[in-house]
């Protein structure tokens, strides 16, 4: 019994070597983040499966829609991580508490925008894109019922997100695992045993997110670092404004990202390679696991350390995060080498399909491991309150690299068997952009910036100047 109490127990990133206390923090966090990939994978899989390759399309079709959403609570769940993690390092117990409080309010406020505009612009967007009347009426019911059931996913990625700036990445891991296995189970009952098609994935995918949710909330009233009175579920003003000066960079980012796919869709829609696109960025979501878990992992590492006021351990962090993060995603990269064509198996039986996407597979390969950097550094600067550098990199990345590059290779590669361009223009101009990110993210991280934006010192100066 006391050795699983010890798994519970946050991580201090404070003390300790710094590349263990990272890999600790990471390892949970990286099982959660593979557990959460499978939401959207099983669906994939089961949809293409028993109902068709049309309905792999509507799905396919549905996800720059789902993440143009996604920009609010990653807004909410990246300023709450920054706040808790640099107030936890920091001991700050009534600013963490605010912090808590403040978040949870906005993210319920937030969710029911989320439900109103995503049900009103479902249908202008996927006119916009082209998506095809073959799966139209596909793709709008997996919509609805998303945005109608968006609360628990949005919940869920924020109190997620105060679990890991407190030191907790175990508990979220374990609450989305339960989650995936209900997911699984569901998606084959609605669409085995009721017949309900993409509609009854769907539903099973806002079941699962609503469980994970409930019980991510009831173990952050377990902690007892910070207040969980109803009094600071009312916004707090100056925790609203770092909230969302922390937060709304990401959420530009993730708006620019999601903007960069409609147009990129729209491509894919006109060349008609939905499915294969699908096929490609699922398992492609696997394979980009360890950047997004160690860029994570690194900005609460940051986060909590300068706070606590130990800048050259974050620098010494960030060697050893780098070596870990490279090595995880070459090896988890080499393994999709081997065995792609098998994973690719899982979604579609047309061999010519799966040739395609493994080709396409293959473009991207050799980018996940420069795509390391771009993560690592990132989310060192994010959790030392550095939001914006990131967003400006990001903006120039997809803006003028990748969705131009896209169009100006489809463009020059059309032909009688691809007149609208070969698929390359969609996963060539994604490899570009992500060299080009590490490029510009390592020359903005050694200029150094980033250690001057602590949210604790600015509030320390602030209060001298007062």
């Amino acid at each position: 019994m006391a050795q699983i109490k010890k798994i519970f127990e946050k991580q201090d990133m404070r003390e300790g070597q710094p590349w263990k206390k990272v890999l600790l923090f990471s390892i949970p966090l990286l099982l959660g983040n593979i557990a959460q990939q499978l939401y959207s994978t099983v669906d994939s899989i089961v949809v293409g499966q028993y109902v068709g390759d049309n309905a792999l399309k509507a799905i396919g079709s549905s996800m720059p829609i789902v993440m143009l959403i996604m920009v609010f609570f990653i807004m909410i769940g990246t300023g709450s991580t920054i706040m808790v993690s640099q107030y936890f390092g920091a001991n700050e117990r009534e600013n963490l508490s605010k912090a808590v409080g403040t978040s949870l309010s906005w993210t319920f406020i937030l969710s029911l925008v989320l439900m109103a505009l995503g049900l009103l612009i479902t249908e202008p967007i996927l006119r916009l894109t082209n998506t095809p009347e073959s799966y139209f009426q596909w793709s709008k019911e997996y919509l609805y019922i998303y945005f109608i059931g968006v609360h628990g996913l949005s919940f869920y990625n924020v109190v997620a997100g105060i679990l890991r700036g407190l030191g907790d990445s175990v508990s979220s891991t374990v609450f989305v695992l339960i989650a995936a296995m209900l997911n699984i189970i569901l998606d084959l009952f609605f669409v085995l045993n009721l017949g309900m098609g993409v509609a009854g994935v769907a539903i099973a995918t806002v079941i699962s997110q609503f469980s994970s949710a409930i019980l991510a909330i009831f173990r952050l009233r377990k902690y007892t670092d910070f207040d969980m009175a109803w009094r600071y579920l009312i916004p707090d003003g100056m925790i609203s404004k770092n909230l969302f000066s922390l937060g709304i960079p990401s959420g530009i980012t993730q708006g620019v990202f999601s903007m960069a796919m409609l147009f990129v869709q729209n491509l894919t829609n006109t060349i008609d390679i939905a499915d294969i696109n699908m096929m490609v960025m699922r398992v492609d979501g696997f394979a980009m696991l360890p950047n997004f878990t160690f860029g994570i992992a690194m900005a609460t590492f940051a986060g909590q350390n300068i706070g606590a006021g130990q800048l050259d351990r974050v620098k010494k962090g960030r060697k050893e995060g780098l070596i870990l993060a490279m090595s995880i995603t070459a090896f988890l990269t080499l393994m999709i080498i081997i065995f792609g064509k098998n994973i690719l198996g899982l979604f579609t039986r047309t061999p010519e399909k799966i040739d395609l996407a493994y080709s396409m597979m293959m473009v991207l390969a050799g980018a996940y491991v420069v795509f390391t950097v771009t993560q690592v550094l990132s989310g060192i600067m994010r959790g030392a309150g550095d939001t914006v550098t990131p967003m400006w990199t990001a903006i120039f990345v997809t803006t003028m690299i990748r969705v131009p590059s896209a169009y100006a290779i489809a463009h020059f590669t059309k032909s009688a068997e691809w007149p609208h361009g070969q698929p390359i223009a969609i996963f060539g101009s994604l490899a570009l952009a992500w060299t080009c990110g590490a490029i510009i993210t390592s020359l903005f991280y050694k200029k150094g910036k980033w250690q001057k934006k602590a949210l604790v010192q600015q509030e320390q100066q602030e209060m001298q100047n007062a």
